[in-house]
């Protein structure tokens, strides 16, 4: 069913009013904006499903909304993140409480990051058709089979969440999954600070001078993008960001020379705009303008430690069918190695209780890790 008018909508969410969960699942668009333009809005629950055409004028979503943020009903999601996101621009206010499926398989040992057509494959035993994922979902009229295909991306998800939710209580790892969807309900997650915009963009053998042009120049297209409504590329590309940083032009001549940056916006207002904020940053203090990365000196053995404590971090996970990634990373690694106690999530909650501690105890030469004819296992050596 695909939902155009009001007063179906609102029907639909009172038929939903009383289940304990729905599937939720989006289509939409950012290849041309700065923010995602919402195209489809999924929900599903046992044998109530329909998609909801938001770009329908005059469409209440009120009674969606409302079902969105209803403390006593989970939403289900797949990889969460991109839809939170989109409802949070929308709305004003992240889902809750919700489930993401892509954490929860993670959590149960189904791979490193599987997809939603790999969960499909994997757990309910049949391939789905992809063919509709790419379409362009903010043309009008939908195909027929473009509604299936959204829909197929919800009524599916009922079934994925209850097979990892029974997974889950019969592993006792409810406590794990819940850290991690309370950290998806952190609108902070999903909010950009243009002042920080510019840690995306790489320099090479960048001075404090250079961060803070790039600092400066990066802000301004930032906010320009999101007042265009355009992706920051199209207003200006990062290697020419990049480039302005380390070269800093003071006149459009030589802003010309920029090679990634073309001569019609070096010669209009955007190229003035960006000279203005070239100027202001090197006229800031120097004490405001951001540090240089710190270079660590190598610490004798420290490779090998790392080695051993991701060889630690692959036994742990294999063992309790977790993903590495979703413990620790190579940089978390790294801090386990050269800091005291570090402030890592690896430090932290279930994360410590499965490989943390552990951790520790490797480093400060308290567990060792040996063979015993099968593989790898680790040894209390106090």
């Amino acid at each position: 069913m695909l939902i155009t008018d009001s007063d179906t909508l609102a029907d639909f969410c009172a038929d939903l009013r009383d289940a304990p969960y729905v599937a939720v699942d989006t289509e939409f668009m950012r290849e041309k904006t700065y923010y995602p333009r919402l195209c489809l809005v999924q929900l599903a629950h046992g044998d109530h499903f329909a998609a909801v055409d938001p770009l329908v004028d005059d469409l209440d979503m009120t009674p969606l909304r409302d079902m969105l943020s209803d403390p006593d009903q989970t939403k289900v999601f797949h990889a969460a993140a991109g839809d939170l996101e989109i409802f949070l621009q929308k709305t004003g206010q992240v889902p809750a409480p919700v489930f993401d499926t892509q954490i929860a398989a993670v959590v149960c040992g189904h791979g490193e990051q599987p997809g939603y057509a790999t969960l499909v494959e994997n757990l309910l035993g049949f391939k789905i058709d992809k063919v509709s994922q790419a379409t362009d979902w903010s043309r009008r009229p939908l195909t027929d089979r473009q509604v299936e295909y959204a829909l197929g991306d919800v009524t599916h998800l009922c079934t994925i969440y209850e097979t990892l939710r029974d997974e889950l209580e019969s592993s006792g790892r409810h406590a794990w999954v819940a850290e991690e969807m309370a950290a998806l309900l952190e609108p902070s997650r999903y909010e950009v600070d243009p002042r920080s915009a510019w840690r995306r963009i790489r320099v090479r053998r960048p001075t404090q001078a250079a961060l803070a042009v790039l600092r400066e120049v990066a802000e301004w297209r930032e906010l320009v993008a999101m007042e265009r409504d355009v992706p920051r590329q199209w207003v200006v590309k990062d290697d020419a960001l990049a480039e302005i940083a380390q070269h800093q032009p003071s006149d459009r001549v030589q802003l010309e020379r920029v090679r990634a940056m073309s001569a019609q916006v070096a010669r209009g207002r955007d190229g003035a705009a960006l000279l203005d904020a070239v100027d202001r940053a090197l006229a800031s203090p120097e004490e405001t303008w951001p540090e240089l990365p710190e270079r660590r000196s190598p610490i004798s053995g420290h490779e090998s430690l790392v080695a051993l404590l991701q060889a630690l971090l692959r036994l742990r996970c294999e063992t309790h069918g977790v993903a590495m990634w979703l413990v620790a990373k190579r940089d978390d690694l790294n801090r386990i190695a050269t800091e005291e106690a570090p402030d890592i999530p690896a430090m932290r909650g279930w994360r410590r209780e499965l490989f943390g501690e552990a951790a520790l105890a490797l480093r400060d030469g308290r567990l060792g890790l040996t063979g015993d004819g099968r593989g790898v296992v680790d040894v209390d050596v106090e």
